[in-house]
């Protein structure tokens, strides 16, 4: 897969590479969304105190357990992640596979683009990814964490978005978009949610250099 090197030009040149793409299945058509309209939606400062990895095992536990084998009663594995700034992406990858299809640059050029503004840049966001309920859900569960990291991958390595910014978590089919049709591919989708703040840390002034400013601010009082 071929990536370019400017991210701010980079919507353009993958815009032009999805439409050499083979069709995509019925019912996946892309929804577009320029990088202004997505940053308008999650510069947006929200607290969360997410655990993660314990979704992950309760997920994991849940269909060990085989509760809630009909999709349609199945309640959403992570409730709290709905009441979170968000937007819904199409996000098309290989069957059976993390890679994603080149009918998809353009979006995540555009999400990289909107992620690396300036008025993006103090915001942590989680990368959530959900498929549609069709063979088995502990697969499902395996295949929609390493989507979501792929996603995640292509966001640091290709467009320099710090890694300490993004997290990802994959949820296969624990938490339907479209909990009457479970097999629909609108079920097949990624979330880009804003989880908080992103602190920099203050690097630590060197004791030699603290005493040499007390000592100096001292003597000018003299």
């Amino acid at each position: 897969m071929l990536w370019g090197k400017n991210p701010r030009g980079i919507a353009l040149v993958l815009g032009a590479v999805a439409l050499l793409a083979l069709p995509m299945a019925a019912g996946r058509a892309q929804t577009a969304m320029s990088s202004g309209d997505i940053i308008e939606k999650l510069a947006v400062e929200a607290e969360s105190d997410i655990d993660l990895a314990a979704l992950r095992q309760q997920a994991a536990d849940r269909i060990k357990a085989r509760a809630d084998a009909q999709p349609q009663k199945r309640p959403p594995i992570a409730p709290q992640l709905t009441k979170l700034p968000q937007l819904r992406f199409d996000i098309v990858f290989d069957q059976d596979s993390s890679l994603i299809r080149p009918a998809s640059y353009q979006t995540v050029g555009s999400i990289a683009d909107a992620l690396t503004d300036p008025k993006t840049r103090p915001y942590r966001y989680l990368i959530v990814d959900h498929v549609e309920s069709a063979g088995r859900r502990d697969h499902n569960l395996i295949l929609s964490q390493r989507r979501a990291e792929s996603v995640r991958d292509v966001l640091v390595n290709t467009f320099k978005v710090s890694p300490k910014r993004l997290q990802a978590l994959g949820l296969g089919e624990e938490q339907l978009q479209d909990v009457n049709r479970p097999a629909s591919p609108a079920n097949a989708r990624v979330q880009i949610m804003a989880i908080g703040k992103f602190e920099t840390a203050e690097p630590a002034t060197p004791p030699a250099a603290a005493q040499k400013g007390a000592a100096a601010a001292k003597k000018k009082k003299r």
